[in-house]
């Protein structure tokens, strides 16, 4: 979906400038515009929304319908920060939005909700062609390089350097994940250079390497067993739940699934604690979580299908028929117990209620879904504008939250544009 770059005779000055075409972007341009301000938006790609395309291609998760309280609470220690957008923007909201594009939306069976399609393409070309007719412009393969004396922004584009006077600016650059896309963090070192406090970019919504296998010595050594590794690597552990005791009263307890990798997990449910996680890696080194394979099924019930009489089954048989275990579940009880605790049904058991999976290191921050960290928000007042830098707002990823997938994330970022635009026209206004 590429757009038009300004040529050389498009005006040196705007209204406001939002910098980054992702959806905090667009949002902040779109509300700014129908305010009648003048607005461009700058990408350094040749395409805006190219990371929400790609997050659509598995089905757009746009929202969440849960009560509010809880939506709230899935970002954790941001949860003021992030009530504090959602009470301008919220998941009705959202879909009242997508609705007004054109865009009819669905709750599924988890409570999530999506374009009735499932697409993220038809809902981009809505946005984009409702942003035009309210009048933003754009300028794309644009990269931002900070300010220049004058204090007029500074942009490498196709014909060379160019410099733009914004009466305000909104930044919307992204995180640290998924560089190629666009999200690279080069935003990081410019803004700490003018004052605006930053708390470091770290991997969100990631994978973790495992420490797992069975060592001579009786300790664990890094990554799956070569055998699980070379089999299962790409599938899925299905209707599992996950019990983390990340320090707090009730700990972290859900269902779901997740996947196995080459060196470790991942996937939804692997996400969902995963700020948990990386927190305890940081103060122990490791952390440990326990996966439940049998949700459905008490301790005892367990306990007695294991013991009873197999005759001249194998045990492999004998838990598929008794207990449906086989596959890669089966392969996490071996590389858990080994082969002699495997013929312990006490111990067999207990691991299938309870298989310790330990992780020591999430993966790399570029194959993360999401970052945290970001622009502090003490660096910020409560409309998003930087303290250091009266006109500048920042919106989006690039603000230190973070939330799990589930139409948390994207949520979010457009509530922020929205409160980024509320802010800036505020400041154009006062």
């Amino acid at each position: 979906m590429t757009l038009p770059s300004h040529s050389s005779s498009s005006p040196a000055t705007v209204d406001v400038a939002v910098i980054g075409g992702g959806p905090a972007g667009l949002m902040a341009a779109h509300r700014l515009a129908q305010s009648g301000l003048q607005v461009t938006v700058y990408d350094a790609m040749p395409s805006v929304g190219r990371k929400f395309l790609l997050a659509g291609r598995g089905g757009l998760n746009l929202t969440h319908s849960e009560p509010m309280p809880q939506f709230v609470s899935r970002f954790a220690r941001q949860q003021a920060v992030a009530a504090s957008w959602l009470q301008y923007f919220g998941a009705a909201e959202v879909q009242a939005w997508a609705q007004d594009l054109g865009i009819e939306t669905f709750v599924g069976t988890s409570g999530r909700i999506f374009p009735k399609d499932m697409k993220a393409a038809p809902l981009l070309r809505a946005w984009l062609v409702a942003m035009r007719a309210s009048g933003v412009r754009f300028a794309m393969r644009h990269r931002w390089l900070g300010w220049d004396e004058a204090g007029a922004l500074r942009f490498a584009a196709p014909e060379g350097e160019t410099a733009v006077q914004a009466r305000a600016t909104v930044l919307a650059l992204g995180g640290g994940s998924w560089a190629r896309l666009g999200s690279d963090g080069a935003w990081v070192p410019l803004l700490q250079q003018v004052g605006v406090d930053t708390v470091p970019l770290e991997p969100a919504n990631c994978g973790f390497d495992v420490r797992m296998l069975p060592a001579a010595n009786g300790e664990t050594a890094p990554g799956w067993s070569p055998f699980f590794a070379g089999k299962f690597a790409g599938q899925p552990f299905k209707s599992v739940a996950i019990r983390f005791d990340d320090g707090s009263e009730a700990g972290f307890v859900r269902r779901g699934e997740f996947v196995a990798t080459d060196t470790g997990v991942e996937g939804s449910l692997v996400y969902a604690v995963s700020a948990q996680l990386r927190e305890a890696i940081k103060a122990h080194g490791q952390a440990t979580f326990m996966v439940d394979l049998l949700p459905d099924h008490s301790a005892e019930r367990v306990l007695a299908e294991v013991r009873h009489p197999r005759g001249s089954r194998s045990l492999a048989s004998h838990l598929k028929s008794r207990l449906g275990l086989e596959g890669i579940k089966a392969a996490l009880l071996f590389e858990v117990l080994g082969k002699d605790g495997m013929q312990d049904a006490q111990r067999l058991a207990a691991a299938i209620k309870a298989s310790p999976i330990t992780v020591t290191a999430t993966r790399p921050l570029d194959e993360a879904i999401s970052t945290a960290g970001g622009v502090a928000f003490g660096a910020l007042s409560h409309d998003l504008m930087c303290n250091a830098r009266p006109g500048l707002f920042c919106a989006g990823e690039m603000l230190d939250w973070e939330a799990p997938t589930g139409g948390y994330l994207l949520t979010a970022a457009l509530s922020s544009g929205v409160r980024a635009a509320q802010g800036a026209a505020h400041f154009l206004k006062g």
